[in-house]
């Protein structure tokens, strides 16, 4: 039986997926879970809620795609709803600088330069506000792991899947935020 729930086995002591995840974020990413969580409890669920009361009112359910599609989006919304009031609760928002700003620690933007000289600008940040476009990666990811901790000239090295990368730090700056 093939689905698109069905899924390979894999071992829950061996997979990455299942690692603990942080629960840091910041500021402007705790603000931006608070906006949509607001819009979705404030707008969208009030405005699915009406339109699931029509399509009922409409008669027979079982062959009524608009209640049934509705019914549908409302459940989702339901549960991203519940879900950003559970992850809200446990973040733990980092709001200030760390002491030591010479070094790399979470919020922070790290340019990097690998073998060939190439630049790469990234900013380490919580699981939650992971952007590709741009590069911002989780501070539970294989290369921030690498970073924490380095300095401005020091070099790292990153496992990934083609081998081993080579980096070199060539800048460390942070937002502006309040000094702790």
């Amino acid at each position: 039986m093939k689905g698109r729930n069905m899924t390979r086995w894999r071992d829950p002591a061996k997979d990455p997926r299942q690692a603990p995840k942080s629960n840091l974020i910041t500021q402007a990413g705790a603000e931006r879970l608070r906006g949509i969580l607001d819009h979705l409890s404030r707008v969208k669920r009030p405005a699915l809620s009406a339109k699931v009361g029509e399509a009922a009112a409409l008669g027979d359910r079982s062959e009524n795609a608009d209640y049934t599609y509705n019914k549908k989006e409302l459940n989702r919304v339901i549960a991203r709803i519940r879900y950003l009031t559970k992850r809200l609760d446990e973040l733990q928002v980092v709001d200030r600088l760390p002491a030591n700003t010479d070094k790399i620690f979470f919020g922070a933007f790290v340019s990097l330069e690998d073998d060939d000289g190439e630049p790469l600008d990234i900013r380490i940040v919580g699981h939650d506000e992971i952007d590709p476009q741009k590069r911002w990666i989780s501070i539970d990811s294989p290369m921030a792991k690498a970073l924490l901790g380095k300095e401005v000239d020091d070099e790292i090295t990153v496992q990934t899947p083609s081998g081993e990368d080579f980096y070199t730090v060539t800048n460390i700056r942070y937002p502006q935020m309040s000094a702790s």
